[in-house]
């Protein structure tokens, strides 16, 4: 069949905005609990709230949802969350899971096949500052579980103390918080959860502290478990301001491994608890690790007879099976691309979550034994013909000073329409949040939402992203809202050159410190026709005054000292610089987040106050950083398009009209 002729942006789609929402999200936090498999997964058409999935061992053994609405198992420790669950099997037959309950924050412990049960009981307080006593990255010990403790002391988001500390499993700290034993003084301000050697007699954790950034530099703690569950002797072995380590594990064989890029990469080590020496254990300029964003990340994973199961690769990270004597590293085959970091190991079997360019994330298990891999959970499901997802071009660009900027390409793509030979395609910037983060090429339904209606995407690993090592994510040290800036209108104008994007119809869009960059291009470019702004950071003052309190101080290592903050925020925040956007935007906001408060898109709407700007101002209520309702994620996606359609000229009935006004 000949193909149709249509506009660029206004091609047909089977995609439609309901369809994105509805497959966002991925599986995570994997684990084991004995030989079934555990993992949390996104419900976004219930409010939002992500459930526990279990997987029994019986083959194919269906995947079953282990907890109804309105149970919520998420994290808020530093607002971010971490590892939000554990199990372990018990005795008298069937799991103990212990996990956290969104909505108030409380540890919950409930037994699944438990006759009859009564379903999960509460073993920590509620707390009336910070909502809530907060909980990650727990380990079940005997009666107890071991976590992390984040406890406000006061009403700011700084007024906040973290420690190691132990939970009765009997519910008898339910409502009384001097039950709770703690572990650790607070020295440090922030912490994972410990990790405890097989023989029980050690723990190892990472802890950092501010102004840095746990990328930055961290240090890996040891301490031994006294007889009555007490730590001591607690001391540094590994890392420092200058090195950061990412995870620690110990082998079934009891020995001490960490992930550390004290070579300018994330490599695996092989750490001597004693004396800290450590052996590299594959040497290579690829990532075995990245950003601990959240507690309970994990890259590697020990397997019971030595090999260790390892993500590793420049960018996207593949899964691999590392022997650490020999250092041969041998990859799992099959169509995954990108792996998250959560690995969890059962017998021979490894689990993990993994994506392509064609498929979403889903739960795969690798078989060592065999070399087997196969989907076993969350399996995709195409919702339509693959022939509407578009093909990624992963590419290197070049920058100021020639220096290279990585960035994957989705053309427009339709299996039966076309654009004339002579027009070139409308082109959004997607700009990723972090900083300290990166995107891979994999299938994302937000992406294809587009790209099915004739808009291309670039997503654009500008300088200060994670997964090419130490080196390229320093370049934005003290240069927030440079070089991310200038990595992003390198591209952009390069696909113009090239004839690949059309240079009127260019946009921008980001999240978060995306959002910063979207924001930050159009004061300071005029290479963009509009922009997509979304729970962004607009104040450098503001940010580190308003925000969280894991990042109240990483301005100082993206923009500079606060000596200088000032000044930097006057040279750079959009807030400053207000008066020199003259391009429409959308700017979309969650009203409880609390990473990047509201107040900010308020000041800088309200610097825009009567100037002849078009804009509009989306708000939804409930929502924090990082959309998660089906409802919110809808409207966000069609009031963008409603946004490029209007600028770009393109004709297009199938979304409401996003009102612009001055």
């Amino acid at each position: 069949m000949a193909a149709v002729t249509r506009p660029y942006g206004s091609w047909p789609s089977p995609i439609d905005a309901a369809l994105a929402a509805s497959l966002d999200g991925r599986p995570e936090y994997l684990g084991t609990v004995g030989s079934e498999v555990w993992w949390t997964e996104p419900r976004p058409e219930e409010a939002g709230r992500r459930t526990l999935v279990r997987r029994r061992p019986a083959d194919p053994g269906p995947e079953v949802t282990a907890l109804p609405a309105p149970w919520n198992v998420r994290s808020r420790l530093t607002e971010y969350g971490g590892l939000p669950w554990a199990g372990a099997e018990r005795p008298s037959g069937g799991p103990l899971l212990v996990f956290a309950h969104f909505a108030d924050q409380r540890l919950y412990a409930f037994e699944p096949d438990a006759p009859g049960g009564p379903g999960p009981r509460p073993l920590t307080p509620l707390s009336r500052l910070g909502g809530g006593l907060r909980w990650a990255d727990p380990v079940l010990r005997g009666g107890e579980v071991w976590c992390v403790l984040e406890e406000f002391t006061g009403p700011a988001p700084t007024d906040v103390r973290r420690v190691l500390a132990a939970v009765p499993l009997d519910g008898s700290a339910a409502q009384d918080r001097s039950r709770i034993r703690e572990l650790t003084d607070g020295r440090y301000r922030f912490s994972t959860g410990p990790r405890l050697s097989p023989d029980g007699r050690r723990a190892a954790w990472i802890v950092w502290d501010h102004p840095r950034m746990p990328w930055d530099g961290s240090e890996l703690r040891l301490a031994e478990i006294t007889a009555d569950g007490a730590l001591t002797g607690a001391r540094t072995v590994l890392g420092g301001p200058g090195e950061a380590v990412a995870q620690v594990e110990w082998t079934p064989g009891g020995s001490l491994l960490a992930v550390s890029d004290r070579g300018g990469w994330w490599n695996p080590y092989r750490v001597d608890p004693d004396s800290g020496g450590a052996v590299n254990l594959c040497p290579r300029d690829e990532e075995f690790g990245g950003p601990l964003w959240k507690p309970g990340m994990r890259w590697i994973a020990p397997l019971p007879d030595g090999p260790v199961a390892v993500l590793h690769g420049r960018g996207s990270c593949v899964l691999g099976v590392l022997d650490p004597e020999s250092g041969d590293l041998v990859d799992a085959a099959g169509p995954w691309t990108a792996w998250q970091p959560t690995l969890a190991v059962s017998g021979t079997r490894v689990y993990g979550v993994a994506a392509s360019p064609r498929s979403a994330y889903e739960v795969v298990e690798l078989d060592t034994a065999t070399g087997h891999a196969r989907v076993v959970g969350a399996e995709g499901v195409d919702p339509v013909d693959p022939a509407h997802y578009p093909e990624p071009q992963s590419r290197t660009f070049l920058g100021p000073d020639d220096r290279e900027i990585h960035a994957h390409v989705y053309p427009p793509h339709h299996p039966a329409v076309r654009a004339a030979a002579d027009e070139l395609p409308p082109y959004v910037v997607w700009a990723h949040g972090g900083p300290a983060d990166h995107v891979p090429p994999v299938l994302d339904l937000h992406i294809a939402y587009f790209t099915s209606r004739g808009i291309g995407v670039v997503e654009v690993n500008y300088g200060g992203s994670t997964g090419y090592g130490r080196a390229y994510r320093e370049r934005l040290r003290g240069q927030w809202g440079v070089v991310d800036v200038e990595d992003c209108a390198a591209v952009a104008r390069a696909l113009a050159a090239e004839g690949t994007a059309d240079p009127d119809r260019l946009a921008i869009r980001g999240g978060s410190a995306g959002g910063w960059t979207a924001a930050a291009s159009l004061a300071s470019t005029g290479l963009y026709a509009c922009a997509a702004i979304i729970y962004p950071v607009l104040d450098l003052l503001g940010f580190a005054a308003e925000t969280h309190d894991l990042e109240s101080r990483y301005a100082e290592g993206l923009a500079g000292p606060p000596q200088t903050l000032a000044v930097r925020s006057r040279e750079r925040s959009p807030v400053a610089r207000a008066d020199r956007i003259t391009a429409p935007f959308v700017l979309l906001q969650g009203l409880d987040d609390a990473v990047c408060p509201p107040a900010q898109a308020e000041r800088f709407l309200a610097v825009l106050r009567g100037r002849p700007v078009p804009h509009a101002y989306v708000a939804f209520e409930g929502e924090g950083h990082g959309f998660r309702r089906a409802d919110t994620m809808v409207r966000a996606l069609e009031a963008e398009l409603s946004l490029y359609a209007q600028v770009f000229g393109i004709e297009r009935d199938d979304v409401p009209l996003l009102v612009l006004r001055p």
